[in-house]
């Protein structure tokens, strides 16, 4: 393939775009704002978590506390109706023991109800307590992911406007060069390898490696106008007076 010296040269423009397009890339899944970002979601997620349990378990409590309190107003009650039966007329003396001895049975019960209650009630404060600061780290978290996507955002969007202007920058050389040197280009691309790079001092650009002495002497007799590429990587060298032919 003959394509002009100075075409040639284009295509260091071509592979500088595309090395800035694929640091591009690179840094778009690498990004340590996305890090950050995602850090904070995990600890956001964490601290709902946190909540939902807190929640839960106050809940609970608060469902055993209604039924305590139901219990011993049940007791309460009924020692009350008790007490206004013994204090009536007409109770024979063994309706009066067994009253009496139920408004015992009654008593020791509500004890024991409430002693129940009271330590839910102390539960329930933990509870409520260890809520609360749950509730405030998830209030934290929530802000830290707001502000840690807030810088994702801006970074992936810094990282999208070069994208396109560099993307634009491409299409305006590639424009310029001939359709059968862009597919050869491309070509080599698709294999790994840089499409083009600079013979400089001998070495080629893309691979980093020193040409041989015979690769260097084909250089050196091929036309100036003709396609070359690396022995190594396959790259298409663009030689210019920095080669070191």
């Amino acid at each position: 393939m003959k394509v002009d010296p100075a075409t040639q040269r284009r295509l260091l423009d071509l592979a500088t775009v595309d090395g800035e397009l694929s640091r591009i890339v690179h840094r778009r899944g690498s990004l340590p704002e996305a890090q950050e970002a995602a850090t904070a979601e995990q600890t956001r997620r964490a601290s709902q978590e946190a909540v939902s349990a807190g929640e839960t378990s106050a809940s609970d409590l608060d469902r055993e506390i209604r039924r305590l309190e139901r219990d011993v107003d049940a007791v309460r009650d009924r020692g009350g109706r008790d007490r206004d039966l013994l204090a009536g007329s007409g109770v024979s003396a063994k309706q009066a023991v067994d009253l009496q001895h139920e408004l015992e049975t009654l008593a020791r019960r509500q004890g024991v109800l409430e002693d129940e209650l009271l330590e839910v009630l102390e539960q329930r404060e933990s509870v409520g307590t260890e809520l609360d600061k749950a509730r405030a780290e998830l209030a934290t978290a929530e802000q830290a992911l707001t502000e840690a996507s807030d810088r994702r955002d801006a970074a992936m969007a810094d990282l999208d406007a070069a994208e396109q202007d560099k993307s634009s920058e491409r299409k305006v050389i590639t424009a310029e060069l001939p359709a059968e040197l862009i597919s050869l280009y491309e070509r080599i691309r698709a294999q790994g390898h840089a499409g083009a790079a600079l013979l400089r001092r001998g070495a080629c650009g893309g691979c980093r490696l020193d040409l041989d002495r015979t690769a260097l002497g084909e250089l050196r007799s091929a036309e100036p106008d003709e396609i070359v590429r690396c022995e190594e990587c396959g790259s298409i060298l663009v030689r210019t007076e920095e080669s070191g032919l």
